[in-house]
C-alpha cells in the first residue's frame, strides 16, 4: 500500500465530515483530482468555471455515449458537483446521485435544485434500487475505498438495464492496475473503452494547484492542511508524487450491459 493510502484512509471519513461542517459557502462542490486534454476547450457557464478541471473529468468519463433522455445514476456523488453538471449540460431524463456519507447527501438536497435530479443516502456495495432500473452507472474517483470491488460491480450490473452503459474512472497502485481490469472483465459487462488517463490527471492537477492551494488556507486549520493538501493531491504531496512517478495510475473505461 502506498504511504498517501495508509495517510488517507483512516481519515477518509474525518476530511469529508469537515468539508461538510466548514464549507458553508459551498465552495466544495467537486472532489475528484481533474482532467486537461488538448481537445477543445469545454464551453461553461461562468458560475461553472471554477471548477472546470473536475467538470472536465465527468466530461470526459461521460463523453463514451449521449446521455439525452436517459435515467442516470451515479455511485459515489459526494458533494453533487458531477451529477449537477450532468443533469444541467449533458440532457438526461433523470439523475440520482448516491453516497454513503449522510452529510453530503444532506448537503446535495439543500444545495441542488435542477430539474431531474435528486440525491439519495446508499452504499455502494447494496444499492437501494430495484434491479434493471437505470441506462447508465457513472462511477468516478470512488471505487478505490471499496472494500469489495467485485460486488460493487454485481451491483452495477443487476441495477443497469440490457444495453446499459457503466463509466468508470479511478486509480489504483500500478501493481493493482491488471487486478481492477480483471474484476472488470468479470462484471459480465463488456469493456467498450479502456484509457489510462494518469497524463491528464497530472496536467489538471497542476493547472488546479493554486484555487485548491488557497481553498485549504482558507477553510482548514493549521493542523489539518497537511491532510487536506493530501485529500486534495496538490503538487507537494505524496499522492501527487505517486502520479507523477507512475507509482500509481488512472484508469477510464466505458463498459456496456448485454
Amino acid at each position: 500500500m502506498l504511504v498517501a493510502e495508509k495517510l488517507l484512509n483512516p481519515f477518509m471519513k474525518v476530511c469529508y465530515w469537515y468539508i461538510s461542517k466548514w464549507d458553508r459557502d459551498a465552495e466544495v462542490v467537486f472532489l475528484n483530482y481533474g482532467y486537461v486534454d488538448g481537445e477543445k476547450k469545454l464551453n461553461l457557464s461562468k458560475a461553472d468555471e471554477i471548477n472546470r478541471y473536475p467538470i472536465q473529468l465527468y466530461h470526459h468519463v461521460t463523453s463514451a455515449v449521449s446521455l439525452k433522455g436517459l435515467d442516470i445514476l451515479e455511485v459515489g456523488c459526494g458533494r453533487g458537483g458531477g451529477a449537477s453538471y450532468i443533469a444541467r449540460y449533458l440532457e438526461p431524463k433523470s439523475v440520482i446521485g448516491v453516497d454513503i456519507c449522510e452529510g453530503a447527501i444532506k448537503f446535495c438536497k439543500r444545495h441542488y435544485s435542477v430539474k431531474g435530479l435528486c440525491f439519495s443516502h446508499g452504499d455502494a456495495l447494496n444499492l437501494p434500487f430495484t434491479n434493471n432500473s437505470f441506462d447508465v452507472v457513472i462511477n468516478v474517483e470512488s471505487s478505490h475505498r471499496y472494500v469489495r470491488m467485485n460486488r460493487f460491480l454485481q451491483e452495477v450490473h443487476d441495477v443497469l438495464r440490457p444495453g446499459g452503459y457503466f463509466l468508470f474512472a479511478d486509480f489504483r497502485p500500478r501493481n493493482a492496475i491488471d487486478s481492477l481490469r480483471e474484476q472488470l472483465n468479470d462484471s459480465g459487462l463488456r469493456i467498450m473503452k479502456e484509457q489510462k488517463i494518469t497524463s491528464n490527471v497530472i496536467k489538471a492537477l497542476n493547472s488546479d494547484h493554486e484555487r485548491k492551494s488557497d481553498l485549504i488556507r482558507k477553510l482548514a486549520p493549521r493542523f489539518m492542511r497537511k491532510l487536506a493538501k493530501e485529500f486534495a493531491g496538490t503538487k507537494e504531496t505524496e499522492l501527487y508524487k505517486s502520479f507523477a512517478t507512475g507509482k500509481r495510475e488512472y484508469l477510464y473505461v466505458a463498459l456496456q450491459k448485454a
